[in-house]
């Protein structure tokens, strides 16, 4: 029984499996990349074949494409994204040629199969999906229309969620008042409603540069077609390709003002890719923070406890670990390594062209959508679930020999520091010591010496 049937290209005959969608081209990439197993993501082909119908409707409204295999065309893409397992027409290696021209091909060779079976025309992978088209310009185009779709359905969303969820708990525990550190070491009191409103201010910081980097996004490389000069393509295929495709994606794209620089760089990608890795930096932060607070639960700080969630060790029977924190931190690790790879990617622009397309595009993609459920864990099963411990806070709060901060301006800083001294190696309260050794009363002290109120600023 066959099991192939043979396609052929402008390199030859190639036996390809016979119900697939794809011909000679992609089987070529097939057998000349298995290096990975890991294909382009779901996201990034998604965007491809958004591209590849807006295409097809910009063509047809400029009579560069018949519109019975133009609207053929765009009913192929738009099954395609019905379909929950398309990524199976889609097995081309990530690490393929540098331009992704084997992923393009893959798209117009199942989009003509497709709309060729469908719709009872004759239509061609080169001469009509790719009308007026280059991978040059389809990958760069396809790289920021898939960043765009993930930051706005998925990262900035669960930033904002992890900014209100992280808001909410600061409200929650605003009245507890607990041991500044710095250095690791014991300094002023905080309240802990500041440490988490400062978690969810860098948190919105990111979102603003996020935004402020996507809206670079917008711009597209498509109209460019091989080197920027916009070859074979009609002069105004690039302004109703935009119209078309931000109508598609509810998003306002427009063609870049100069082709060449999306084509030949990266830049705008490695810059997206930089505030990504930002993002990560600060939820590194937080989550070694709550590492931190929650260690113990005796021989750590054990200031909060994190939400139970499974047990911690294969051989030390109840004990749990700060899981969700751990693997946040993961996450990061990988988000800035990601950026690494995609800054290296980003300086293989080679004169018109940069070479390392189908890299960018993959870690890209996947730094978004790992900070995106990164970001929801952390704030559901870490932030909004922890509990405080207010009795391992008070303790140490009373003890704390820096509390004697504030009588710096009435008694000095030496004598400030012999008091703190003392009380550190006695392990007795400041106030007690304070009241030894100056003329301060204790009503004064008390007030002077109020963990909230020095929380507060007074």
């Amino acid at each position: 029984m066959t099991t192939t049937r043979t396609e052929r290209d402008s390199m030859g005959e190639l036996a390809v499996p016979v119900d697939a969608l794809y011909g000679a081209q992609t089987q070529r990439a097939v057998n000349n990349f298995p290096i990975s197993g890991r294909r382009m993501p779901p996201l990034f082909i998604r965007a491809l074949l958004l591209i590849k119908s807006a295409a097809a409707s910009a063509n047809a409204e400029l009579d560069e494409l018949d519109k019975p295999i133009a609207t053929a065309i765009s009913q192929a893409a738009g099954g395609l994204l019905q379909d929950p397992d398309y990524m199976r027409h889609f097995p081309v290696d990530v690490f393929q040629t540098g331009s992704g021209t084997s992923t393009n091909m893959n798209a117009n060779e199942v989009l003509a199969r497709l709309a060729s079976q469908q719709g009872g025309l004759e239509v061609h992978p080169n001469d009509h999906v790719n009308r007026g088209q280059s991978s040059n310009d389809v990958i760069p185009t396809a790289i920021h229309v898939s960043a765009c779709l993930a930051l706005q359905e998925q990262l900035l969303p669960a930033l904002s969620h992890l900014v209100h969820t992280t808001r909410d708990k600061a409200d929650s525990v605003h009245h507890i008042v607990k041991t500044g550190r710095t250095h690791l070491m014991d300094a002023m009191p905080v309240r802990l409603s500041q440490s988490l409103k400062a978690w969810a201010d860098q948190v919105q910081y990111n979102q603003l540069r996020l935004v402020q980097t996507e809206s670079d996004l917008r711009s597209l490389a498509q109209g460019g077609t091989a080197v920027g000069t916009g070859i074979n393509a009609h002069p105004e295929f690039a302004a109703r390709f935009a119209g078309a495709l931000s109508q598609a994606c509810q998003i306002p794209f427009s063609p870049a003002p100069n082709f060449f620089t999306h084509i030949g760089s990266q830049d705008c990608a490695v810059a997206l890719s930089g505030a990504l890795r930002t993002t990560a930096v600060s939820l590194m932060k937080i989550a070694n923070d709550m590492r931190w607070m929650n260690s113990g639960p005796l021989a750590g700080l054990g200031e909060i406890e994190l939400e139970a969630l499974q047990p911690g060790s294969s051989i030390m029977p109840g004990k749990v670990n700060p899981v969700i924190p751990e693997a946040v931190a993961m996450v990061c690790a990988q988000v800035i390594g990601n950026d690494s790879a995609i800054t290296i990617a980003g300086q293989s622009g080679n004169f018109e062209l940069n070479v390392m397309l189908p890299l960018v595009a993959d870690r890209l993609v996947d730094s978004i959508e790992l900070l995106a459920s990164a970001s929801r864990l952390l704030a559901d099963r870490a932030i909004a679930s922890f509990t405080v411990r207010e009795e391992q806070l008070q303790g140490p709060l009373s003890r704390n020999p820096i509390l004697v901060t504030a009588l710096n301006p009435i008694i000095g800083y030496q004598k400030a520091a012999e008091i703190a001294k003392q009380a550190y190696a006695e392990g007795r309260p400041i106030i007690d010591v304070a009241g030894e050794q100056t003329d301060i009363s204790r009503s004064e002290l008390l007030d002077l010496l109020d963990p909230a109120k020095l929380a507060d600023g007074g």
